[in-house]
């Protein structure tokens, strides 16, 4: 029997499904459709992630944790947060390279193994508009963070999957019933794209 690869999801509460529950996360989501063309992971991915959480909460988490192994794959999605609290773009990329970094040792240092995801633009929610936040200057924001963990992951040659055109789309089935976070649905459509790509990867 073929051991399952292992897993190691990084994020916040795109990572962990809020509001839709862990079963049809995108890593959960991922896992399903990776077994279904034929490589093996884990359907139980390893998961430090936690609504809320900003860059400099993951890597605390991360250092808490103490985790020693080395996974197959591994993904990274983090920086609404920051964007949301009013962060410093700065301190961001900081702490993004840093966070990438500890990706990439999670990885074994084998870049192809890691992936990166972009931020998710809450700015077309129901939440959104009932608190009175600009979409503009929320989408403005959220393209300039995600300007940031793009070059940070280009830089390193890492994979990076723009998964904000899809949360844009103002669609009532693609966000969840608390009106923030995406459905299954949206899941679904993210963990379409990042199949893609780590399939290919792993069969070059």
């Amino acid at each position: 029997m073929i051991k399952p690869l292992s897993y190691l999801a990084l994020g916040d509460s795109y990572t962990i499904g809020e509001a839709v529950g862990q079963e049809v996360s995108f890593p959960y989501q991922l896992s399903a459709l990776l077994n279904e063309r034929g490589l093996p992971i884990a359907v139980n991915p390893e998961i430090i992630a936690k609504t809320g959480w900003t860059t400099d909460e993951l890597y605390q988490a991360i250092q808490e944790k103490n985790v020693q192994q080395t996974f197959d794959l591994v993904t990274l999605l983090i920086g609404v947060n920051n964007q949301y609290r009013g962060y410093s773009q700065e301190v961001y990329r900081k702490e993004f390279a840093e966070l990438l970094k500890m990706a990439i040792d999670f990885a074994g240092g084998n870049k192809e193994r890691v992936y990166v995801l972009s931020i998710p633009d809450w700015g077309v929610t129901e939440y959104a508009k009932q608190h009175g936040r600009n979409l503009k200057t929320i989408s403005g924001e959220i393209d300039a963070f995600n300007e940031i963990n793009r070059q940070e992951t280009l830089l390193r040659q890492v994979s990076y999957i723009d998964i904000t055109p899809i949360s844009r789309q103002d669609e009532p089935e693609l966000t969840a019933n608390d009106g923030l976070h995406p459905s299954g649905k949206m899941y679904g459509q993210w963990a379409g794209l990042l199949a893609q790509q780590v399939f290919g990867n792993f069969n070059r």
